[in-house]
Parts: C-alpha cells; structure tokens; sequence
C-alpha cells in the first residue's frame, strides 16, 4: 500500500480523518449552542475519560461547531502548577476578536476588563514593565475582575464577556483541556462563575475535558458542582464505530478491510481511538495489497505495538522513578490477578498494592502521590487507584 496516502493519524490531539462514534456528543452540543444564544438555561460541559480515547480531539470538534455557529471561542490546557489568569486571558482574547462586536467602545471595555484580569497575575502594585500582557491595546479597566481575588475577578469577567456576546445574539465558549491539573482555588473561582452565569442565564459556557477523576476534583472545591456541569464520560468505541474509523478513510483512498482483518483490529485495538489510528497507519504501511487481511494486521501488529511503545507509554513510563515504577507494576500484578488479562482498565485497592510490595501503604504515599501528579495514576474513589492509560498494566508486564 502507497505510505504516502496512508490516511490514518495516530497524533496526539490529531482528529483522525473519521470522527466516528461521537455523533451523540457533537448532536447535544449543538442544541447547547442553540438554547445558549437563545437566552435559554442550560449546563456547561465536562468530558471525562482515559488518555487515549479522543478527549482532545471531540473537545476541538466542539468547539468547530461553536466557531461555525458565530461563537466566539477560546481554548486553554492547563498545567500543573500554572495560575488561570494567563491562559485564561489570552483565550478569552482571542474569544472576543472572533465575537465581531460591531460596537468599538463595548469591545474596548470588555477587552481592557481582560487586560484587568490578566495585570493581577503579577500581583498588586507591579511596576508597568513587570506586568504581563495578553497583547490586548485596549486600556485596562480599573476597579472591575482586578481584586486579586480570582473569584470574584472571574465573576465579573465572565458577566462582561456574556454582556458582549448577548448583543449579538451568540455566545462565548472557554474550551478548557487537562481540566484536572487546575489548581484548588481556579477551579472554586471556575465552579463559582459558572454558578453565576446559570443564575443570570448569559450566554457564556465552559467545556472542560480531563481525567475521570475530574468530577470528584469539581465536587470538592463546590458542593454544587454535580448541578453546574453536564458530565458525558468518553469511553472506547463500539465495535461498529472502530470499524467505521477505519474502513471510511481506507474507502477514500479506494482500499477495503475483509471481515476477519476488521474482527483482529479490534482485539488488538480494543477499540480505544489512538490505538485504532496507531495500528491502522502500521497496518496499511505494511499491507501488500487491498483488502487487507488479517494476515495483515498480524504482521504489522509489532511495529505498531513498538510505535506504542515509545510513543504512548515509554514516554510516559520513564517520567517516574524506581520506586514509582515498582508502584506501576505492582498495580499492574494485582489488576492481572484480580481481573485476568482485561483488568489493566480497572482501579485496585492502594492495601492490595501495599501487600504486594510487602509493605506498609502509609509508606507508599509519596509514590502514589508523585505519580498522582504526573499524571500516570487517578483515584477515582477513596483507596482505590488505576492507570489513567489504557492497556498500561499489560506494557508493564511485557517489559517485565
């Protein structure tokens, strides 16, 4: 088969050429836009799911939608350890500009009540030179989201922005990816603006997409919260779905799967997003000829497994230390004895992990901890922990 129009795209955050299996997602979300702009109640949004499964890649096709519709948008990650303010305003920004407020003197306003919110990441009475800038000209707005305390400041934005927006007719949405790593008080002021704005009915809406521990994030800063956010968990696709991820782009370019082909992709993939384009690229790359078999998939299932390998888990697997990873393969020996070979997907107990390193799991709570915040591990639920990647528990125990 040709390489050079292999269309499979196994990037991070790269839309594959086939978005299939969330047409759900995208049809809700444009009745959102539509009862939104149209003054009427309505939730913001939070996708959950493990890395993997196409979190970055529906969060961008919702906020297409959004751009199609006239919304003005903006888009932030987050990062642990990086205060909101900066991206924040910088995504907002960019949020107004694509608005197309015909009015100069409200653009104005609203751009220098940003420039407000933006000055407070420096702190209170910062020489002009030390004040960062989200490159707005406009000048900033005194006495209004620049208190220095983010809640109130993201209250005050954000009834400015839906002020804007509700001129027109639109809506501003804030696209917010790795929600989970927002530290503590961001996520109160996050919780308590979006309170705010179901209370005022503006037409300013927040989709948040992280880990599946983020709604217990979202529950402990605001008891509310399970009442402000519509919670859609991103899971594999359907079998159906996997194979229309991979059949459609093939067609494009006038090659076809047989059935058997189609059936060992989907054992290999499980049906996960990433997986699916990682085996399809390789698969295709490899294949004499159409249609391709499941001799095939066979063949190029190493190289697709190797390209796994350094690129999905090795780069995540060499971010922990010894004792961090002694802690990833413990997890990964007790989900195997608890679940069989399909447990790499579910949580274990922390004691279980304990006893499996022989020891105590008081003595292990950095570990858990550093590897809580690197990203690699989440806890669902009280003294319980999983891998936040899926087929993870598996590469452990290949590597040995």
């Amino acid at each position: 088969m040709d390489p050079i129009r292999n269309p499979y795209a196994p990037g991070a955050g790269q839309r594959p050429p086939e978005l299939a299996g969330r047409d759900e997602q995208l049809a809700a979300f444009g009745v959102v836009l539509e009862r939104v702009a149209n003054g009427r109640p309505e939730r913001s949004l939070v996708l959950t799911g493990l890395r993997g499964v196409g979190k970055t890649v529906l969060l961008n096709a919702l906020r297409g939608a959004a751009v199609r519709k006239g919304w003005g948008t903006g888009k932030l990650e987050a990062r642990p350890g990086q205060g909101l303010r900066r991206p924040l305003s910088s995504a907002l920004h960019q949020a107004v500009r694509e608005l197309g407020h015909r009015n100069e003197d409200s653009v104005d306003h609203v751009l220098g009540v940003i420039k407000s919110f933006a000055h407070r990441d420096s702190g209170a009475g910062a020489r002009l030179k030390d004040q960062w800038s989200p490159g707005i000209d406009a000048a900033a707005v005194r006495g209004r989201a620049d208190s220095g305390d983010i809640e109130i400041d993201l209250v005050e934005l954000f009834t400015d922005l839906g002020g804007l927006a509700a001129d027109v007719g639109k809506g501003i949405g804030i696209f917010i990816d790795e929600m989970q790593d927002l530290g503590p008080d961001d996520v109160s002021a996050l919780c308590a603006a979006c309170h705010e704005l179901s209370q005022s009915g503006l037409p300013v809406i927040v989709v948040g997409a992280g880990l599946p521990h983020l709604p217990a994030v979202l529950s402990a800063s605001k008891s509310y919260s399970e009442r402000l956010f519509r919670y859609q968990r991103i899971d594999r696709l359907s079998r159906v779905a996997a194979d229309r991820a991979l059949e459609a782009p093939a067609a494009d370019e006038g090659a076809a799967y047989d059935a058997d082909a189609l059936a060992a992709m989907y054992d290999a993939t499980g049906g996960y997003p990433y997986f699916i384009q990682a085996y399809g690229k390789a698969v295709w790359d490899l294949a004499p000829r159409s249609p391709i078999t499941a001799a095939d998939v066979a063949v190029a299932a190493p190289e697709a497994e190797s390209e796994l390998a350094v690129g999905f888990f090795g780069s995540r697997y060499e971010r922990a230390t010894p004792g961090e990873r002694d802690y990833l393969m413990a997890m990964a020996d007790v989900a195997l004895t608890q679940a069989g070979a399909g447990g790499d997907e579910d949580s274990v107990p922390s004691s279980d992990v304990a006893a499996s390193l022989g020891k105590k799991p008081q003595s292990l709570s950095p570990a858990r901890d550093a590897l809580l915040k690197k990203g690699l591990v989440y806890s669902g639920e009280r003294g319980r922990i999983a891998f936040t990647v899926p087929h993870f528990g598996r590469y452990l125990r290949e590597r040995g």
